[in-house]
């Protein structure tokens, strides 16, 4: 049986089968036109004041929770979408330089800096304003989506990706995929219970993340078949004359 493998000409990438390649760019597409979808509609129910109820609802809940132990918890979680992402950020790109992973360095600079023009552009457009927090002092920027919900998912989601396209074994690219989605997740949950965003925010950063690494990945797609890639056929062992 013939297997068709695209052979991308990157050093840092091994040879993907054209079924698999295919596969990840209609995934990539569906869940860029889907997150695009999902958050132009949660923007417009954000507009019209219908997510106040779930909002309000879903605040008071998480806030249910609440002791000193959990607060300092979240505190420190919610400091892994900030500076502790920054110091993540420096120590991956200094580790992809010396392993020589460059294409792997601009793709994630890439993803900061679209992360970072969706975060402004998107706050100052919805200007909302902030809830009022549970704990510590509202912050100076709009609330409408949530900075680190946006910056976690994107950097966090994108290191995930690069590290998992460029090491072996199973159960290391699960755990490192984990560690990821565990993240994202609890700094998003950190941020509601604080009570510096409202969760619509919390959804609205990841769904603004989706559209924009999803973008990277059909980019990234569509670069290399540009590009001209070389196509091999491995065929299998010629059947023995004698069988």
């Amino acid at each position: 049986m013939a297997i068709t493998r695209l052979y991308l000409n990157d050093p840092e990438q091994a040879p993907k089968p054209v079924g698999f390649i295919s596969a990840v760019l209609l995934c990539s597409l569906a869940a860029s036109v889907g997150g695009l979808a999902l958050f132009t509609w949660l923007a417009e129910e954000m507009l019209e004041g219908a997510t106040a109820r779930f909002d309000s609802v879903v605040r008071m809940w998480v806030h249910g929770f609440a002791s000193p132990a959990v607060t300092t918890l979240m505190r420190i979680i919610t400091d892994m979408g900030s500076v502790g992402l920054a110091v993540v950020l420096v120590i991956a790109i200094g580790l992809f330089l010396t392993k020589g992973w460059t294409r792997a360095v601009g793709w994630l600079l890439l993803s900061v800096l679209g992360a970072t023009v969706l975060s402004v552009t998107l706050k100052y457009g919805f200007h909302r304003p902030r809830p009022v927090p549970f704990f510590g002092a509202v912050p100076h920027s709009y609330s409408f989506p949530s900075g680190h919900s946006l910056f976690s998912f994107c950097i966090y989601g994108t290191l995930a990706g690069l590290i998992n396209a460029r090491v072996r074994g199973l159960w290391l690219r699960i755990v490192v995929w984990a560690i990821a989605a565990l993240l994202v997740i609890a700094i998003g949950l950190s941020r509601i219970y604080l009570g510096v965003h409202y969760p619509s925010d919390v959804i609205a950063g990841y769904l603004a993340a989706m559209v924009w690494v999803s973008s990277l990945v059909v980019a990234d797609r569509v670069r290399k078949t540009r590009r001209g890639l070389k196509v091999a056929t491995v065929s299998d062992p010629p059947a023995d004359a004698s069988e």
